[in-house]
């Protein structure tokens, strides 16, 4: 039976508070003006892929990027809380140094992978259980050959990729991070979702030679 679909997740544009290096979490940053016209730039290149549906965290960072490819493609985005970034507690608004100074141990003791509740906030399991069911709800309701689009959060996505993929918990920190309006696409293959690209910038290109 012919699937083949696809899902992008594109993390949002630039923030002022990404340029300080602080921890957004679920506090709600607009994009700077750059962050726009990363968004428009990007939008541009994922319109190209005619998606079949737009789905989005409803943080105005993540709102304003899906909006410059909603209105290339006219299609509407549909919000769910469920995207939103990793709530972070009291680490919220603080730099990494300013965080290591007031929760040197926890601080730690996330940088060598162990599950922490950052600032009191959540567990990254907890996040991909919040925000997996999400993105496998729409993808599923895709037509064969479809795309969907996926506008979140860089730890967002990475713990949703994770947990599509079926790595363990204590592997998704080998995903890497996402650049500001940069995406990972997923293809659905035989054996379930696969990793087809990370942090891009560009269209997909097709595999030649690949085992399959």
């Amino acid at each position: 039976m012919l699937r083949d679909r696809r899902i992008v997740l594109w993390r949002h544009g630039q923030t002022s508070w990404n340029v300080e290096g602080r921890f957004q979490g679920t506090t709600d940053i607009e994009l700077t003006r750059i962050g726009v016209q990363q968004a428009r730039r990007s939008a541009r290149r994922l319109a190209r892929l005619k998606p079949h549906a737009i789905i989005s965290s409803d943080l105005r960072r993540a709102a304003a990027t899906a909006a410059e490819l909603s209105s290339l493609t006219g299609l509407d985005v549909l919000y769910d809380a469920g995207l939103r970034e990793t709530y972070a507690g009291d680490w919220q608004g603080l730099t990494h140094t300013e965080i290591n100074e007031l929760h040197g141990d926890d601080y730690l003791a996330w940088k060598r992978g162990e599950p922490i509740r950052r600032g009191g906030g959540e567990l990254e399991t907890e996040v991909a259980d919040r925000a997996a069911p999400v993105v496998l709800r729409h993808a599923d309701a895709l037509p064969d050959g479809g795309t969907l689009v996926v506008v979140s959060h860089g730890g967002a996505i990475r713990t949703t990729i994770g947990r599509l993929l079926g790595l363990e918990a204590h592997h998704w920190e080998g995903l890497g991070g996402l650049t500001n309006c940069f995406w990972s696409v997923l293809g659905e293959g035989i054996r379930g979702w696969r990793l087809l690209e990370h942090n891009a910038g560009s269209l997909p290109e097709p595999v030649l030679g690949d085992d399959d």
